[in-house]
């Protein structure tokens, strides 16, 4: 009986507080930023609400501290872009006539800060994704990669289109290609960027050709050029061993191009007296091209 009494009491006293006025107290007022969404987006979440120190009856402040019925104030911004953030000195009007129903005493928050782009169209170029491991050991290209389209239009936040810097890379989708690619591949952007950027095109052709370098071992008759009389080699030594790559569309070209290991004099390392095997010929279709022994030293007599 006494807890009951002390409960209707405290009621009626809680009741009778909430109807007078002059209470002041700070509330979470929501906010709705509105802009052209046509020309503008907003790369990062934008504020919902603000803090405002509000004045008045009991029970408005109540609801207001409860956020029972708060309609969000509409901010209208022509050009979001150009500033990222809002004074809310300058909505001081608006808010105070939003909530009619209490009196404004201040913002709470001097400054909103936003983040919202223009919206701009751009063209980038496609990119394949070639990898260290994209064709197999000892494969190389065999003609110049092709894509069809060569560019796509990008449209979006221009900050986010700038952090593609100009190229789209596209996966090939395998590794260790031996054979001849052509494939329909799907334009894709990166996960973080799918929800700001949108591409003009869906797919691109990729294409190219590959050629196989085949190993060799050749046993290569060593030849001197420009030695003084006075200059040898050390050890008896009149042939080196050569291991090389060669395109294999070029494999019967090898005889051709009479193939001898030379040691050039002019060439010698001079600070070690040493001096260096080299191949007497320079071809693109030759790599990797290395000899046992690679080097000897001079003797002077």
């Amino acid at each position: 009986m006494v807890v009951l009494c002390v409960v209707t009491a405290t009621t009626f006293w809680l009741l009778n507080a909430l109807n007078k006025d002059n209470y002041t107290t700070i509330v979470n007022q929501p906010v709705s930023i509105q802009f052209d969404e046509e020309e503008y987006m907003a790369v990062e979440g934008l504020p919902n609400e603000v803090k405002i120190e509000i004045n008045g009856n009991g029970w408005d402040l109540l609801k207001k501290y409860l956020g029972v019925s708060q309609d969000p104030l509409e901010i209208n911004l022509d050009d979001p872009s150009h500033q990222p953030y809002l004074i809310t000195a300058e909505i001081a009007q608006q808010m105070s006539e939003h909530i009619s129903s209490t009196n404004l005493v201040r913002i709470v928050q001097d400054t909103l800060f936003f983040s919202i782009d223009k919206i701009v169209s751009k063209k980038i170029q496609i990119i394949p994704d070639t990898l260290a491991n994209t064709l197999a050991e000892n494969y190389d290209f065999a003609s110049p990669i092709t894509m069809d389209p060569e560019f796509v239009t990008v449209k979006g936040p221009i900050s986010v289109i700038e952090q593609l810097e100009g190229k789209l890379l596209v996966q090939l989708g395998e590794n260790n290609i031996k054979n001849h690619y052509s494939k329909l591949l799907p334009l894709e952007l990166d996960k973080t960027k799918r929800d700001f950027l949108t591409l003009d095109e869906e797919t691109v052709q990729i294409s190219f050709q590959v050629v196989a370098f085949i190993e060799k071992t050749l046993k290569l008759e060593v030849k001197k050029l420009y030695f003084p009389a006075n200059v040898n080699i050390e050890g008896d030594v009149n042939s080196v061993t050569l291991q090389f790559l060669v395109d294999e569309r070029k494999q019967n070209d090898l005889e051709d191009l009479n193939l001898s290991a030379i040691l050039n004099y002019n060439n010698r390392n001079r600070e070690d007296s040493s001096i260096a095997v080299s191949l007497n010929v320079n071809r693109s279709f030759l790599r990797d091209i290395t000899f046992s022994p690679d080097s000897f030293d001079l003797i002077y007599e």
